[in-house]
């Protein structure tokens, strides 16, 4: 019982109360919308009830426990009610989605079907959930603060007790990092004087499994990043670079972009969390010819790239490179190459009507992949049922073949050969952050920081590691390191911070024991293939199990919302085909068209040079 009075503080059923409440107007708002449409007896008669005040009653009963289960989970925030709201507008999509398209269908007899048809039919409907969910949103904010105007509750006020200082500092704001620095802010009450700085060169999270999305113009760049000073609140955030790290007198030495070009911060608990790099293996031309998908500026000069060569086609029907413009060749057949050509592939053909000089068969998409198969994550079936899909729409695949180089214009591969093209994406390789190299630590083949189980990096104190720049042993695999994906980073992350906290209060530590939900892969055409805890999907039904994950991981409400309503507008216009001015593609006419690296250009051309970035995080 002690843990369940440590619960229901008065503050937790503040927020239970004010989002049931939240949720009775939003309901009876709901049952108006619906009057006002004619659709009053929708409800009952999909619950197989008969009276109208019975369809009433439970509406209005589910709309409370909704809401009072919103208030809950979301809790107060101070930071304003466009978040709240937002949340709201998203959990009304999602009861449309579980309400509507699947449970309704299921009640009357039928299997959800998910199509665009049926759900054009309850487009009303989803008017209604949106109603309810922004009216419960924004009412859960305007009852708890207004409460607190009159009675601040007292978890609320920050305490000033004289206590030691512990500087916790983080390198890197991926999900590692991130998720280090936002377990470290909750257990802020238990473990007094903790400091937290974040160093990172961006200052937002890239939700990186939607890069390729943003490359094809089906996503807005912003829409799959999070500032922050947003996610972590209570941390101090410092944008730059870790250029040095001297762990005998625990000071890094970071280099800034304002009139202080370095400055040292000093620590008394380290989390790396650096990330990876592309990795170009030392193959010559490829980091001056390709491009990569690393960070929302690699993503939106690729888009930008592209539709620049369908501009200049179209233009210059006769030009000799013609057939080397409109190839686009992908490097890597894992899960980032065989999204970005399928993402790429359903791009271009969805803005081809644009450019009536430029016909279907004339455009060629190749992947090049060093293994038989693609997608060796996802076991052979999988994998064969990918490779099938997309070979019929007219990808080609080069399996079993390595790239060796790029020059201006081609891809040299392993065969001798050349693959004529302007258009090299490269997702072959990545390796750990080159500054691990300087730690005096053991690291892998690869470059990571060798950890034991409760990631402490071995051979030095107070030193943690998370993400791709450590090799964690995974106890459920004899010892085998645990992949470097973003599921993993989240939660090495959060165990990272409680280990922190503990070693401060001076109790044990915990050993890092995960295992993977499952893997997906979106393969364009809303088909994709999905492995979730031993069951295997493909299809339409792995495609919607893939969205719905990837929004839930989306980091902030806001940002799921406007996702969700990219994809919406994605199934019913074509890909927008506008060239972002500030990161202008190469310009064709380069003899180096492949390069996004910066060059002086001829004063008539019209175009800008930008450099790459590193991706470093």
């Amino acid at each position: 019982m002690r843990g369940a009075s440590n619960i229901l503080t008065p503050a937790f059923r503040h927020d239970l109360v004010a989002g049931g409440v939240a949720g009775l107007i939003g309901g009876l708002v709901f049952w108006w919308a619906l009057a006002a449409q004619g659709m009053a007896s929708a409800v009952p008669g999909m619950l197989g009830l008969h009276l109208l005040g019975a369809g009433v009653i439970l509406h209005l009963l589910s709309s409370i426990l909704v809401g009072a289960s919103f208030g809950a989970v979301l809790r107060y925030q101070p930071s304003g009610y466009a978040g709240t709201t937002s949340s709201g507008l998203l959990l009304g999509l999602l009861w449309w989605v579980a309400g509507p398209m699947s449970l309704g269908p299921l009640l009357e007899g039928a299997g959800p079907t998910w199509s665009i048809v049926e759900a054009q039919k309850a487009f009303p409907s989803l008017i209604g959930h949106l109603l309810y969910g922004g009216v419960t949103g924004l009412g859960f904010y305007i009852f708890v603060a207004s409460y607190l105007h009159f009675r601040p509750r007292s978890e609320d006020l920050i305490p000033l007790p004289e206590v030691p200082k512990t500087r916790v500092l983080i390198l890197g704001g991926g999900f590692g990092g991130i998720g280090t620095a936002q377990r470290l802010e909750q257990l802020y009450s238990r473990v007094p004087g903790l400091e937290i700085t974040l160093v990172s060169q961006s200052n937002y999270l890239l939700y990186t499994p939607m890069l390729a999305e943003v490359a094809s113009s089906a996503l807005e760049p912003q829409h799959i990043s999070a500032p922050v000073r947003a996610s972590c609140p209570h941390t101090r955030f410092h944008r730059g670079e870790a250029v040095d790290i001297n762990t005998t007198d625990q000071v890094v030495r970071v280099r800034s972009g304002g009139s202080v070009p370095y400055e040292d911060l000093t620590y008394d608990k380290l989390v790396l969390a650096l990330g990876s790099v592309a990795n170009y293996f030392d193959l010559p031309g490829m980091a001056e010819f390709s491009f990569k998908l690393k960070t929302l500026e690699d993503a939106t000069r690729l888009r930008n790239h592209i539709i620049g060569l369908l501009e200049d086609v179209d233009v210059e029907p006769f030009d000799e490179e013609r057939v080397s413009r409109l190839t686009f060749a992908v490097a890597g057949g894992g899960f980032a190459g065989t999204e970005a050509i399928a993402e790429l592939f359903d791009m271009v053909h969805s803005v081809l009507h644009f450019y009536p000089t430029i016909q279907p068969p004339q455009l060629r998409f190749v992947l090049i992949h060093s293994r038989d198969r693609i997608l060796p994550e996802l076991g052979a079936q999988l994998g064969d049922y990918a490779l099938k899909k997309l070979q019929a729409r007219g990808i080609e695949f080069m399996l079993e073949n390595r790239v060796t180089g790029a020059v201006p214009g081609a891809v040299l591969l392993g065969d001798a050969a050349s693959l004529p093209t302007h258009t090299l994406v490269w997702t072959a390789g990545n390796q750990p952050n080159p500054l691990l190299q300087t730690l005096p630590c053991e690291r892998n083949r690869a470059g990571a920081v060798i950890v034991d189980g409760t990631l402490l990096v071995d051979g030095l104190t107070d030193v943690w590691a998370v993400g791709d720049c450590a090799q964690i042993p995974d106890p459920y695999n004899d010892g085998q390191p645990y992949p470097p994906t973003a599921q993993h980073a989240l939660r090495e992350g959060k165990v990272a911070a409680e280990n922190i906290a503990a070693v401060i209060q001076g109790k044990p530590v915990k050993q890092f024991r995960f295992r993977a939900i499952g893997v997906l892969v979106g393969l364009g055409h809303r088909t994709a293939a999905a492995e979730i805890r031993g069951w295997r999907f493909s299809g339409l039904l792995a495609w919607l199990m893939w969205r719905t994950i990837y929004l839930s991981k989306l980091p902030g409400a806001e940002k799921k919302v406007r996702v969700a309503l990219d994809w919406t507008i994605d199934l019913f216009f074509p890909r927008d085909i506008v060239v972002t001015s500030s990161l202008e593609r190469t310009p064709v006419l380069d003899r180096n068209p492949m390069s996004p690296a910066t060059q002086e250009q001829p004063p008539d051309n019209g175009h800008d040079r930008v450099n790459a970035g590193d991706g470093t995080e």
